[in-house]
C-alpha cells in the first residue's frame, strides 16, 4: 500500500499506528491514465481528490477553445467546487500525466474523522490554507501582465514549466502560444 497519504498527514498531525492502519485499510487509491477525465463540465463531483503521483489540470471551455485555470501535482487536494455546492460542475478536470490519487467523499470522511479527531483540525488547517493560496494566486493574476505572471511561475512554480506543455501553460497565464514565445524569448535575452 502507497504510504503517502499517511506521511503527508504525518507532517501535521501525529498518527498512532492505529490510526495510520484504520488510514491505509480505506482503499482510498485509484490510478488514472493520461488524459482521462475526473470531472466533466455539468456532471457533479461526487468525490474529492488527494494527488498521490501526476499532474491535474482544470480547465473551462469557452467558445470551443479550452482555458486552463489551475494545475495540481503530487501533495496537492483538489476540492471541486461542485463536490461542494452540489449544482454540476462549470469545469473540467483532467489528468494531463498518469495519475495516482487518494478518494475522499463526504460519507468516508465523516467516518474518518470520528474515528481518528484529529483529522478535522488538519481539514479545518488544509482548507485554510488552500483559500489562502487562491486569493494570493487570484490577486497576482488581476494586478500582473502576463510578462510578470511568467516570471512568478518561473520563481515559485517551476514544476510547470517542466511538467506542462506550452500551449497549456499560455492559456493558464492568459494569453497566446506565440505570446508566451515572445515573453520567454525577451527573458532568455536578458
Amino acid at each position: 500500500m502507497d504510504s503517502s497519504i499517511i506521511d503527508y498527514i504525518s507532517q501535521f498531525v501525529k498518527l498512532t499506528d492505529d490510526e495510520a492502519e484504520i488510514l491505509s485499510s480505506q482503499n482510498l487509491f485509484r490510478q488514472y491514465e493520461k488524459n482521462e477525465i475526473l470531472l466533466a463540465e455539468g456532471k457533479y463531483a461526487k468525490v474529492c481528490y488527494f494527488i498521490i503521483k501526476g499532474c491535474v489540470r482544470s480547465y473551462y471551455i469557452k467558445d470551443g477553445e479550452e482555458r486552463n485555470t489551475d494545475f495540481f501535482f503530487e501533495n496537492q487536494t483538489i476540492r471541486p467546487v461542485s463536490y461542494q455546492t452540489k449544482q454540476p460542475s462549470e469545469y473540467y478536470l483532467s489528468c494531463l500525466e498518469e495519475c495516482i490519487v487518494a478518494i475522499g467523499d463526504e460519507a468516508r470522511n465523516r467516518k474518518l474523522v470520528e474515528q481518528i479527531p484529529k483529522l478535522f483540525s488538519l481539514v479545518a488547517k488544509m482548507n485554510e490554507e488552500l483559500l489562502l493560496q487562491k486569493q494570493l494566486e487570484l490577486d497576482h493574476f488581476k494586478n500582473n501582465n502576463p510578462e510578470e505572471r511568467y516570471l512568478n511561475l518561473l520563481e515559485n512554480k517551476p514544476e510547470f514549466l517542466d511538467r506542462i506543455p506550452l500551449y497549456h501553460l499560455a492559456s493558464y497565464l492568459g494569453i497566446t502560444q506565440v505570446s508566451l514565445s515572445r515573453i520567454r524569448s525577451r527573458i532568455l535575452n536578458r
